[in-house]
């Protein structure tokens, strides 16, 4: 069985506490012996799999099979064309220079979700949401990339893993994936 589930902010991509504030995946009611496939940290937000299949963490999310995953990153001030070619030419973060990926601005800024607690909003400072998908997945990633062009992720929302979306799935809710969009989550 696969899970589709609209990790919400605050919820460790995990089943035990870490000692912090935040809420687990066992607060959402889900199947017994499902894990999840790849993490989202607990402040970003958006479409999570879980699943009780062996060997579909390999499958799904090594770089080697080009899964990819598509995020939308609200970021401080608009970036101009030449910081968005450089995030997608790919940028060097910690001592990890990033794969190439595709970053555009979104046009329009979509509608999503208010967030619980809400964003810092600075009224000198504008904010716009770009997306990326990206082949791989470091610890932080496109927090990172975002703020080594000068642009900070103030939000962060993975909607789409290959060609499975999250949709309007609300945060916190989950379904079970039918048979017929098993082969999407695989598609790039």
């Amino acid at each position: 069985m696969i899970l589709v589930f609209h990790k919400p902010y605050g919820v460790l991509s995990q089943f035990t506490p870490d000692g912090s504030p935040n809420r687990t995946l066992a607060d959402f009611g889900f199947p017994k012996g499902v894990y999840p496939i790849g993490r989202l940290d607990a402040d970003s937000e958006g479409l999570l799999l879980l699943s009780d299949e062996t060997g579909l963490n390999t499958r799904l999310l090594d770089p080697e099979h080009g899964h990819s995953r598509r995020y939308w990153a609200q970021v401080e001030r608009v970036p101009t064309a030449k910081a968005l070619a450089q995030l997608s030419g790919g940028v060097t973060i910690q001592d990890y220079k990033t794969r190439p990926c595709k970053v555009r601005l979104l046009d329009p800024q979509p509608e999503v979700p208010p967030r619980d607690p809400p964003i810092r909003v600075r009224k000198s400072v504008p904010d716009c949401w770009i997306e990326l998908e990206l082949t791989e997945g470091k610890n932080r990633q496109v927090r990172r990339m975002t703020a080594s062009i000068d642009h900070p992720t103030l939000r962060l929302l993975r909607v789409q893993i290959g060609s499975l979306e999250l949709g309007g799935l609300a945060p916190g809710a989950w379904r079970e994936l039918a048979a017929a969009e098993r082969d999407l989550i695989f598609k790039t």
